[in-house]
């Protein structure tokens, strides 16, 4: 995670930029570009791939092989393109640690990355504990029997905003850290012999799962002992530890040390950040522009690099990222909302720029463990710059604290499910950009488009999203992109792009019996059997769908307008649905059919291989998959339903709820559980903390001022415990700071920053819930806190605000349409 250290000396700089914003945007909100194309020249030479100057990947006993080049990565030989997602073990409850990596893996994740938290181990010195919870080895064990590759970021100094990122109170005092200081390496090697001995057997040479191995964390000293002779140093330890694996990365941002061998570089963005000193909101953010520039620090207002010695020493390894922001923590003086726009418009970006791995930081929230002395969170208390919460590291997740299932999730797996099927495509694309490009951050006027191409073949990306303001509607758009075969113009008439859009239209596709010349709807995934490629339409988007016409091809349209022109056959007034909308079909009878979804159906599409075979499965409910089995979870017993294409060959006995579109559809019963809470105020909040400031910021307040917050004790109860799987609370209240207490033990706690505040009851025994205590902390009016536009409340009374204003109770429903193969 972001270690926001450099961020105390930019808040000058940053209320510059955020009046250069104010001022840019003013002039050009509202101004529009002519209706001449986007021109974007891909006829340039691509460099060929180049082989890494030091040893990298690795074969497995089957024969597997992973390998780099100085592009992107490689597995069996083929470019791979790695969907990374991180989930740290030791904040989450081992019970549940499998259906939680399906769920990941549903969402299209393959490889799990997570720190191995000194602190959660060896709190006190010489006494390891990896049990239950803390249990690594059966983590990437679960990991590798569901098919997730596993990354493991070994620090020793991880941050992820854990106390003292991660290293043990005893270790800091003992002995300098993070450097080539004898003392400290020799506990290193305790520590990494330790995990070794953990994960022995289950590296990618041993026919296990781990691929990866990350050194370290944002590291950027330098000086005797250190910078990449300390890098190396510590490579040279994990080798001997038996840390043997394909790869070995380190972060390339904050100014990093990248040694010259034995390491890819990996880099990240975020749409906002916990750790910045300003109160107000941030200048424009890079990382919704499409730049070859890797380093978020090293870009500068225009856009330009502030370093170009960066940008060559970080084009000579492939484009890796591990922290794109899958969302963002609070802390307790900056708590920012995202929305899952916010999240995805970066990864669109980012991809258009040349990425070819994708990692999310997180891509599952979790709970601070108790700590056996202290209490494990970064703190200002604890030396750093920033208080965040106790126990919730919800991150705003795509899956939430406990696991509850945030917005993100579904618009997430749209790109994730484009990047299983079509990533090895894209991973060897070389970008290109216009020749007309966004002047500066604060240029609002000018379209956000990128290419990826390869051998006339490739991808255009349209970025018109950015955080907190809308970015205005693109009217008359249209990009020509100029090939080695030709140019192509895309699409046939301008079109406009909705504010907020942020899309992928691919170009010369081959789908087989013809080449779709371009559409300008969203490619999502495909089916081999039947060849089924899938599509969404971007709302305010007119899908179009341009093919080569090609003798002895006939093209059927069930849905839209068919023109002949040019040599082309368009398909274009389109209405999306679950009924097929093209089907291509050659001489031989071979057939290619084209499902056009709505972006809403869209959300709603999984697929998985189910009772034997590959299938796309349609649901309104949350869906994961065991033992080729489709578990569907919903709050509505209603929506416990999916349709499956292929039909299942033996459905579920007295399921059937017939047929939508292509997906035949199955329901399965639950019986309603009536989850009920009853809640009472205690106590009234006494008067607001005494404000303390540190390092520029508020300081948290200390435990005992929640003596004197408003209290209420609460009791939940449910009818039918057989039939609910779990049972969560929505606590939506105004203040500073609400935590959760049961026995008078800190269950979780959260920062206000205007959401509602959601907590799972399955961490709870069920006969202690009717002993909960909620106490909440008053809000002062003119608190020094960064909190969302419209999320600050009035004042009720005096200068602060503490204010429940309801819980509900909602019992979740996870139920399994049964079918074999």
């Amino acid at each position: 995670m972001k270690r926001g250290s450099l961020r105390i000396a930019a808040t000058c700089v940053a209320n510059i930029l955020l009046l250069l914003a104010g001022i840019g945007g003013c002039l050009a909100e509202h101004a529009q570009v002519s209706a001449a194309p986007i021109v974007i020249d891909a006829t340039g030479p691509a460099p060929a791939p180049s082989a890494l100057p030091f040893a990298v990947g690795g074969r497995s006993p089957a024969g597997h092989t992973l390998a780099a080049n100085d592009r992107y990565l490689l597995l069996d030989g083929k470019p791979w393109f790695p969907i990374i997602g991180e989930f740290h073990y030791t904040r989450y409850p081992e019970k549940d640690w499998e259906r939680e990596l399906l769920k990941i893996k549903a969402a299209g994740i393959q490889v799990i990355s997570t720190y191995v938290f000194w602190i959660h181990h060896e709190e006190i010195e010489g006494e390891f504990n990896w049990k239950g919870q803390r249990d690594l080895r059966r983590f990437i064990e679960l990991c590798g029997k569901n098919g997730l590759y596993v990354w493991v970021r070994v620090g020793p100094w991880d941050h992820g905003e854990v106390r003292n990122g991660g290293l043990p109170d005893w270790l800091i005092a003992k002995t300098p850290t993070r450097e080539n200081n004898p003392v400290y390496l020799d506990h290193v090697r305790r520590f990494w012999g330790e995990i070794s001995k953990q994960v022995q057997g289950l590296f990618w040479k041993d026919g296990g799962p781990i691929v990866g191995i990350q050194l370290e964390n944002e590291y950027s000293a330098r000086g005797a002992g250190k910078g990449a002779e300390h890098i190396l140093e510590l490579h040279r330890i994990a080798r001997q530890a038996g840390l043997d694996a394909p790869f070995y990365t380190i972060t390339g941002w904050d100014n990093a040390v990248i040694p010259p061998r034995d390491v890819l570089p990996v880099f990240g963005g975020y749409a906002d950040g916990f750790w910045w000193r300003t109160l107000t909101e941030l200048p424009p953010n890079s990382n919704y522009f499409f730049t070859k520039i890797r380093c978020e620090e090293n870009v500068g207002d225009d856009l330009h690099s502030k370093h170009t010695e960066i940008d060559l020493q970080d084009s000579h390894y492939p484009y890796l990222t591990a922290e794109m922001g899958g969302g963002m923590a609070v802390a307790y003086h900056r708590r920012p909302a995202l929305t899952a726009d916010d999240t995805a418009a970066m990864q669109v970006a980012k991809l258009g720029s040349g990425v070819v791995g994708y990692g999310y930081y997180m891509f599952h929230g979790g709970t601070n463990p108790d700590g056996a002395r202290t209490t494990l969170q970064e703190s200002q208390a604890t030396g750093y710059i920033n208080d965040l919460p106790v126990k919730s590291y919800d991150f705003q997740a795509p899956l939430g604290e406990f696991g509850q299932m945030h917005p993100s999730y579904r618009v997430l797996k749209t790109l994730n499910l484009f990047l299983s099927d079509f990533g090895g495509t894209l991973a060897p694309m070389t970008p290109y950009f216009p020749d007309r490009r966004p002047a500066g951050k604060q240029d609002t006027a000018t379209p956000r488009v990128a290419a990826r191409v390869l051998q006339d073949r490739g991808f255009i990306f349209i970025n018109n999203h950015r955080r907190v303001t809308q970015l205005p509607p693109r009217d008359n758009f249209q990009v020509q992109i100029k090939l080695a075969a030709g140019a192509v113009q895309i699409p046939r008439s301008p079109t406009q792009i909705p504010s907020d859009a942020y899309t992928i239209w691919p170009v010369n596709l081959d789908l087989g019996p013809v080449t779709l010349k371009y559409a300008t709807a969203q490619l999502l995934c495909k089916l081999d059997e039947p060849r089924t490629y899938v599509f969404f339409a971007w709302p305010g988007i007119a899908p179009e769908f341009a093919f080569e016409d090609k003798e002895g091809v006939s093209i059927e349209n069930f849905a839209g307008r068919l023109t002949r022109e040019g040599g082309q056959v368009y398909i274009d007034h389109l209405v999306p649905g679950t009924q097929f909308s093209i089907r291509v079909t050659d001489r031989s009878g071979n057939s290619v059919n084209i499902l056009l979804l709505s972006r809403e159906q869209a959300l709603n599409l999984w697929k998985a291989k189910v009772a034997g075979k590959e299938r796309l499965i349609f649901s309104p409910a949350e869906v994961y998959f065991a033992n080729e089995q489709a578990h569907v979870v919903a709050f509505d017993p209603a929506s416990l339903k999916a349709g499956f294409f292929p039909a299942l060959e033996q459905p579920p006995v007295d399921a059937a709820d017939g047929a939508d579109g292509i997906f035949n559809s199955y329901s399965v019963n639950a019986s309603n559980d009536a989850v009920t809470v009853e809640y009472r105020k205690v106590r009234d909040a006494g008067a607001v903390p005494p404000l303390k400031i540190k390092n520029e910021v508020a300081l948290v307040p200390d435990d005992p001022s929640f003596s004197d917050a408003a209290m209420w004790a609460m009791n939940v109860h449910r009818v039918n415990p057989k039939s609910s799987t779990r049972v969560f609370l929505k606590i939506n209240y105004l203040g500073d700071i609400a935590r959760l207490y049961v026995d008078d033990v800190l269950l979780t706690d959260n920062f206000y920053n205007g959401t509602q505040w959601w907590v799972g009851m399955d961490r709870v025994p069920e006969e202690s819930w009717n002993r909960l205590q909620l106490k909440i902390l008053p809000l002062g009016q003119h608190a020094p806190i960064y909190l969302p536009a419209g999320a600050r409340p009035a004042s009720s009374a005096g200068d602060s605000v503490v204010q429940l204003m309801g819980i509900e109770a909602m019992a979740e429903y996870d139920r399994v349409i049964e079918s074999k193969p």
